[in-house]
């Protein structure tokens, strides 16, 4: 009964590790906030990358259970899993993917506990389950950046000659928010929305930053902003930022198109192991059972895998080529 119990802290505490992890927001994102948080504050003043200041006052439950609910935001995660999901356009709930989560980490152990002979070993299936509602919430978000990153030159072409036929910013905003494909045009519907609500153009723009973290987006909010405290020519000021962006995007599909033979290379080098193993234990159980039982084969396995993930990073950082 004791160990049972042990199992299932260990497996608990490596479920919300793994959701730390997994919702850590990265590099970039946090670069992007700091700007914008930048933009945002009153001269002379200091604001934290993460400050909320600018945020609509609207509580969104995290859970249909207030005690849980209330529990979720004390401990801060349930608005990190939150954003995700926002970001996401996700119809799950905080409390559905840590419920998801948990189970397919306890799935994942029960397995690796039944297959292999080691409870540290049980439990990298068991981290791996618990991190696939985070991953593909990740994906989903990453596929969303890039469709708006690939239509948002069009919206400010859009919005150029709207502000040329002499509608206000706020028009402009609107007719993007009607007239531009997804998800750009829900995006700045939302903006348009925001601001009907009383919020100032500012702090919706800067709150549409924040939801997409895109270094094209922060352009065209940064350049929005300046026009509106600096004066000068908008429309000009637009028409060169939509002339920077879509050479940026120009560059990124050639890099990629040059990166192709790479990052191929390591998929294919990352996987082959892994899939030929699971090949052979399908083709002769017995002849991989000795990497599993034999100590000597369970170090193999762990310099094999340790040597595989790092060899798989160090070709994504040499086809990872920053604009």
């Amino acid at each position: 009964m004791f160990l049972m119990g042990l199992i299932f802290f260990l497996v608990l505490v490596l479920t919300f590790g793994t959701v730390l992890v997994m919702t850590r927001p990265t590099s970039e994102e946090r670069t992007i906030e700091g700007r914008i948080a930048k933009l945002h504050a009153p001269p002379n003043v200091a604001v934290a990358p993460d400050d909320d200041s600018s945020a609509i006052i609207k509580q969104t439950r995290l859970s249909k259970n207030p005690r849980l609910d209330a529990l979720l935001r004390r401990w801060g995660i349930g608005q990190t899993i939150q954003k995700l999901l926002a970001r996401a356009q996700s119809l799950w709930s905080v409390s559905g993917v840590l419920g998801l989560s948990l189970a397919l980490a306890v799935a994942g152990f029960a397995v690796g506990y039944y297959e292999l002979p080691s409870l540290a070993v049980a439990l990298l299936p068991a981290a791996f389950c618990a991190a696939l509602p985070f991953l593909f919430l990740r994906y989903q978000h990453l596929r969303r950046l890039k469709e708006f990153n690939r239509h948002l030159p069009e919206s400010i072409d859009l919005m150029s000659r709207a502000l040329r036929a002499g509608h206000s910013l706020t028009a402009a905003i609107e007719i993007i928010g009607e007239e531009s494909a997804e998800p750009v045009r829900s995006e700045f519907r939302e903006v348009y929305r925001q601001q009907n609500f009383g919020l100032p153009a500012r702090e919706a723009l800067v709150e549409l930053a924040r939801r997409i973290p895109l270094p094209e987006l922060n352009f065209v909010v940064t350049a929005i902003l300046l026009q509106k405290e600096t004066g000068g020519n908008l429309v000009e000021v637009l028409d060169r930022t939509t002339t920077v962006i879509r050479d940026r995007l120009r560059i990124q599909g050639e890099i990629r198109i040059h990166t192709a033979q790479g990052r191929l290379t390591g998929w294919v080098l990352s996987l082959l192991p892994v899939v030929m193993f699971f090949l052979l234990s399908m083709a002769n159980r017995g002849y991989t059972r000795v990497l599993i039982e034999d100590p000597l084969g369970r170090k193999l396995i762990y310099t094999g895998v340790s040597l595989i993930v790092l060899g798989g990073l160090a070709i994504r950082k040499i086809v990872n080529v920053k604009i």
